[in-house]
């Protein structure tokens, strides 16, 4: 058995081709990699957590420039499956108004569409302290559904904590899928992220934070954390509790995967022992960084930089 995880992450990688341009009028773009999850991992790799993928990659002409990327950040990626296939792609358009930013998918058909539970191995979740994955991940195959799932009952039934954000969005699958989703992995979640603007329907539809929280409760999610644009902050339910943490800042260059940072450093926050709220207080400190520069896992902030902050907020 290898080193033991902190963090154990289920998803894809995608490469990341970004503009400033709209994508229709743009000649250029820079490369990076990125996915939810991955970010997540990522993000709780560079705050000092230990941390695994499991995943599928092509081997395509990114496949080397993965690799070593992902060796430079020190990702356990022994749970990483080679295939023949290629790896799927996203582009974003990082215009000034992040409002107006565009965004295509290109994972039909990608090698990590054949994620499936043979990539699941009981041994590497039981050797960790949590697991993690999102709707996104669900939303590659029936197979890809099936490792989540299968992931999630083998941390259960192992008390090994386990965390799921729906991510929701139109340009992958329908409402009524994600909630299908959704339904099956509520049962194995202990911790939930959840979007207001985009989430709430496919959970619970038009309703309030705290009905929303106590339903999630009543379910058997036992942290609930909530992001609430509208209301520039974060809420945090728990043992009873509802609290309120605002964001760091409301200043954005590029919110591209700043839900996913903040879902990692929230996720390293509590399997350092922190209590929810104050992992949360960690997360919107690195989201609030991480937004100040283009890129989703570009930007994520350095360790010291979030702890110096942190620390000055909590002395």
């Amino acid at each position: 058995m290898g080193e033991k995880q902190d963090i154990i992450a289920i998803g894809e990688s995608l490469i990341e081709l970004s503009t400033s341009e709209n994508l229709t009028e743009a000649k250029y773009f820079d490369k990076y990699f990125g996915g939810d999850t991955l970010t997540t991992a990522v993000t709780a790799l560079r705050l000092g957590s230990k941390t695994g993928f499991i995943s599928r990659i092509g081997v395509d002409c990114f496949r080397d420039y993965l690799i070593k990327s992902w060796k430079i950040e020190g990702l356990d990626i022994s749970q990483i499956k080679e295939v023949k296939g290629t790896n799927g792609l996203y582009m974003v358009s990082k215009v000034q108004d992040c409002s107006a930013k565009e965004f295509s998918y290109y994972r039909k058909k990608t090698a990590a569409t054949g994620l499936s539970i043979d990539d699941i191995s009981p041994e590497y979740i039981q050797n960790s302290s949590l697991v993690y994955s999102t709707g996104m991940t669900q939303s590659l195959s029936i197979s890809a559904r099936e490792a989540v799932k299968k992931a999630f009952e083998i941390a259960r039934e192992n008390n090994i904590l386990t965390a799921y954000a729906p991510n929701y969005t139109s340009l992958i699958w329908t409402e009524e899928e994600a909630q299908e989703a959704f339904e099956e992995i509520s049962e194995f979640t202990d911790i939930i992220f959840v979007n207001a603007q985009n989430d709430f329907p496919i959970i619970m539809g038009d309703v309030s934070v705290d009905n929303l929280i106590k339903y999630l409760w009543d379910k058997g999610i036992s942290v609930v954390i909530i992001k609430s644009s509208g209301e520039k902050g974060y809420y945090a339910g728990y043992q009873g509790n509802i609290g309120f943490v605002q964001y760091y800042t409301e200043r954005i260059v590029d919110n591209t995967g700043a839900g996913d940072a903040f879902n990692g450093a929230v996720l390293h926050g509590i399997v350092s022992g922190m209590p929810p709220y104050k992992a949360v207080n960690l997360g919107s400190i690195v989201a609030g960084l991480q937004v100040q520069s283009y890129g989703a896992i570009k930007s994520i902030p350095s360790k010291d930089e979030v702890y110096r902050i942190f620390k000055g907020q909590n002395e």
